[in-house]
């Protein structure tokens, strides 16, 4: 297909949302995995021993937390009164409970380690479903699921419902509930029970505390999303790789010649106006390094009318460019998969009309169907010793010129020049991300947010005049990865 102008044909997001391994989910028991909730039950329980008269070693009630309440007031009351006093307790509960807790170490890193992954939370608690949200309102805790009234292997029931793959308490009906499910039961001796106990008891995982979860966590999902893309890869006589140069696909790169050898893989860098000069020759030596047959076609995406409009919709018409030409090139080798190296993170970031092209082409993107994120990415690349590990990212030349303005080889080679320009200039900071924006002929200067009150404004003005723009300034927000975004009316339409 070589038409000039391409119409982008719907399509449902639901289409590229194939993975390989199922969504992160974590669950979280509450008392004493996530919060320290005995100051404000004691002073429940001794307010109920006030009113009954009734003898009620709090202390006691407190160092066993976990079992439903039901289970603790029977120690205390007869059975026809149990009823009533769990309802008088829970009356107590809101006014007296909710703002003594506190939430116990690692607890905001825990969730936050989660939301880095990409993934979802939930609390299942045996405490009162009310009482469970009342305490993660207080404490401001984002959990996307609070389940409560429900004790050992019933938690099960709620952890598969929402497919959690792992579980963590500290008590050991917490361990039964997350063999119930079928998860991975990670302990924390935080509640009654100690680490040896815990483990003895059956526990997948035991961590002293939750300042140890996101350690725990990272390699983890990590582990299990690297055999995924590795397991996938496998299944692939032969591959060939759209390869930028970036840390993306340079990754994706060495995974492929690692699972099914260098002799098998292609890498195919595109050549254009809208790759930047000195990514060409870094690229190359890469793919030497690892061994993989390099070809560098070159692609015409400027003659396509959709890419010179410069809408929204240009990474589509790129896109297509590309993998309609390495499509003869994959033929040529008897290859029946073309790769590229887009990520869990790109497939949710804004719009991506370019995601799209790819996909009804037929490329695959195996990092994304791995759940990989570019964190992920960059951690794996440093532990294989990737050069491309600490890349700063790098899209294309066009994505510096502003929706709307007509793109031409002249326009992608001034951007070129000014961001060279800049970056040679501020070489001895270490700069890592510059970025000169294209606005008509001002041009909107972004470097590293650390540097801006650091370096000389006016110098870096000068050069990028001197290169042919008329007016420049520093950006003083710092360098925003697709910022050109923020400009655009109406991105909903190219989602």
């Amino acid at each position: 297909m070589s038409t000039a102008e391409i119409q982008p044909p719907s399509f449902a997001k639901g289409e590229v949302a194939t993975f390989d391994v199922p969504e992160l989910v974590v669950g979280f028991d509450l008392d004493m995995t996530l919060i320290d909730s005995r100051p404000g039950i004691q002073l429940v329980w001794d307010l109920l021993a006030a009113e009954t008269g009734v003898h009620i070693d709090s202390e006691l009630v407190v160092s066993r937390l976990g079992p439903p309440l039901t289970w603790e007031m029977a120690n205390w009351f007869p059975p026809e009164q149990v009823d009533a006093m769990v309802k008088r307790y829970r009356e107590h509960y809101p006014s007296h409970a909710i703002t003594g807790s506190l939430p116990l170490p690692g607890v905001a890193e825990s969730l936050a380690a989660i939301r880095a992954l990409r993934g979802r939370t939930m609390v299942v608690s045996a405490k009162h479903t009310p009482s469970v949200r009342l305490h993660l309102e207080h404490l401001g805790l984002d959990v996307d699921e609070p389940v409560g009234d429900l004790h050992g292997a019933e938690k099960g029931t709620a952890l598969r419902e929402h497919h959690a793959g792992i579980f963590v308490g500290d008590h050991t009906a917490d361990i039964d509930g997350a063999h119930a499910a079928g998860a991975v039961a990670v302990a924390v001796a935080t509640g009654p029970f100690t680490a040896d106990e815990l483990r003895g008891y059956g526990a997948d995982v035991v961590l002293n505390d939750l300042t140890e979860f996101p350690a725990w966590l990272d390699a983890y999902v990590l582990e299990q999303r690297l055999e995924a893309l590795m397991k996938r890869l496998a299944s692939y006589d032969k591959l060939v790789v759209a390869f930028s140069g970036g840390a993306d696909s340079a990754f994706l790169l060495a995974a492929a010649a690692r699972a099914i050898g260098p002799a098998n893989v292609v890498a195919a860098t595109a050549i254009s106006p809208s790759l930047p000069d000195v990514e060409l020759e870094p690229a190359a030596r890469f793919a030497d390094g690892l061994g993989v047959r390099h070809v560098t076609p070159h692609t015409h995406e400027m003659e396509r009318e959709g890419y010179q409009a410069n809408a929204g919709d240009r990474c589509y018409f790129c896109k297509a460019e590309l993998v309609e030409t390495l499509q003869p090139i994959a033929d040529e080798f008897g290859i029946t998969a073309i790769a590229t190296g887009t990520n869990a993170d790109d497939a949710i970031a804004g719009f991506r009309p370019g995601i799209r092209a790819a996909h009804e082409r037929g490329a695959i993107t195996p990092l994304k169907d791995a759940r990989l994120t570019k964190a992920q990415i960059r951690e794996a690349s440093r532990s294989w010793g990737l050069a491309t590990s600490d890349k700063p990212a790098a899209a294309c030349l066009s994505s510096r010129i502003a929706y709307g303005i007509r793109i031409t080889p002249t326009l992608l080679a001034r951007v070129d020049r000014a961001e060279e320009a800049v970056r040679s200039r501020l070489a001895a900071y270490g700069v890592q991300n510059v970025r000169v924006r294209d606005l008509g002929e001002a041009g909107s200067i972004e470097i590293d947010h650390e540097l801006i009150a650091r370096v000389d404004h006016q110098e870096l003005v000068d050069a990028v005049i001197a290169v042919g723009f008329t007016a420049a300034r520093v950006d003083p927000r710092g360098f925003r990865s697709g910022s050109m975004n923020e400009r655009l009316k109406d991105p909903d339409k190219y989602r």
